[in-house]
């Protein structure tokens, strides 16, 4: 197995009358087939809220979930389980996944108990899994049904950036209807996860299920993408980074010089990620002239590799003295797609500050961005919102967290 980049602009065409031309770079990083180690086995921690809001149905389920979730795991595979209320406790060390019996009794032992406090969970889970790290794909799932009321969602943001340090990437699942989206988003996106929305009990065996899946089609780890911004190319000022598959992320950078550097962690066997970058290119020569360059560093965990570089490519315009625009149309997808999540974004923020007809249009024109891009399943969400608060009604917790959910990736 290998990575391979591939790079294409919004329009690889520029008229040699601009002085300045403004273009989208879409960069695709895919594992390709070829000789090499399979997968590396997985280190999974599990940090799971037992306060009493999840008691009955919530709670069973959970547990129903994750005692399935076991059963998939192989002997190579190494298991840790966090449990917290308004404290957390280690449910079950670090360990091989042999004793399935064992494990499952004290999963179905768990009572629930407390409030909440989802920094305490996510301090003690990072410390219980991170010592199985070594030559395994580490993932966390982190489980909550309501907000951080024992604790500090800053304190949760910097431990999603410890856990990503780390190699441990954080998914967070919100249970249920009372959770903080925006906490349990940045948790996702700052510890290089997925944000998954389990509506209903029934749901949890499957969600569970997927994100197993997702973590067990992780090839390579700790990825950061360079690219190497060439004389006369600079990024946009404003929000000018985006991965927009396999979720959408605003993704933060490092720039030194006319280096860029963006860490992507996770690379999937079957889902490529893609980062999109917005720039602005200066007059140049009639001709071919080169933009930029990119290649990718990344960890192997199945071998013990880390440090590893994929071939660099070098992203090319052509200037024209007599100009026809060509728009690439899977880049111009992928920006329908950043700015489906954007519109949502912006109409959220007007909702909080009551402009409800403002945050209607916005949902309207989010929804039409979609059917555009083939995404009907988030078109209808984002219509029937956008009807509803036309008519005057409020958004309920349901309605809002599936807006969330469909802003940054297709229903499942």
């Amino acid at each position: 197995m290998s990575v391979a980049l591939h790079c294409a602009l919004s329009d690889p065409f520029l008229d040699s009358q601009q002085t300045a031309s403004q273009r989208q770079l879409a960069i695709s990083v895919q594992v390709t087939e070829g000789a090499g180690a399979g997968h590396a086995p997985l280190n999974l921690g599990l940090v799971l809220d037992h306060s009493g809001s999840m008691n009955g149905p919530p709670l069973t389920t959970v547990k129903e979930a994750a005692g399935r979730l076991v059963d998939q795991l192989s002997e190579q595979d190494s298991l840790s389980i966090v449990v917290f209320d308004h404290r957390a406790k280690v449910l079950l060390p670090l360990q091989s996944v042999s004793d399935r019996d064992t494990i499952k009794r004290k999963i179905n032992a768990l009572k629930p108990s407390g409030g909440t406090a989802i920094d305490e969970g996510m301090k003690l889970g990072i410390e219980t899994a991170a010592p199985g790290r070594d030559g395994k794909v580490s993932q966390m799932l982190l489980l909550t049904d309501g907000e951080n009321e024992h604790g500090s969602n800053e304190r949760c943001l910097k431990l999603a950036q410890v856990a990503a340090d780390y190699t441990l990437t954080m998914n967070a699942l919100g249970f249920g209807d009372h959770w903080n989206q925006d906490v349990l988003e940045q948790i996702a996106d700052a510890g290089g996860g997925t944000l998954s929305y389990i509506e209903a009990p029934d749901k949890a065996v499957d969600e569970f299920s997927r994100l197993l899946t997702r973590a067990q089609s992780v090839f390579f780890t700790n990825a950061f993408l360079h690219l190497e911004l060439l004389p006369g190319v600079r990024l946009a000022e404003l929000k000018p980074i985006a991965q927009v598959a396999p979720e959408t992320v605003e993704l933060p950078f490092e720039q030194s010089g006319n280096e860029v550097v963006m860490r992507l962690g996770d690379l999937l066997s079957d889902t490529p990620r893609v980062v999109l970058t917005n720039l602005y290119i200066g007059a140049q020569g009639e001709g071919t002239c080169p933009i930029a360059k990119a290649y990718l560093r990344y960890d192997a965990p199945a071998v013990n590799q880390t440090g590893l570089q994929s071939d660099s490519v070098t992203v090319s315009a052509t200037v024209q003295s007599a100009y026809q625009a060509t728009p690439d149309p899977q880049v111009q997808k992928h920006v329908l797609t950043l700015a489906k999540y954007r519109q949502t974004q912006i109409a959220e923020q007007k909702l909080a500050q009551g402009d409800r007809q403002g945050a209607a249009t916005l949902l309207q024109s989010a929804a039409k961005t979609a059917l555009q891009m083939g995404d009907q399943g988030a078109a209808t969400v984002l219509q029937q919102n956008a009807t509803q608060l036309q008519s005057g009604k409020d958004l309920s917790e349901r309605d809002r967290k599936r807006t969330r959910i469909v802003s940054k990736t297709r229903l499942q």
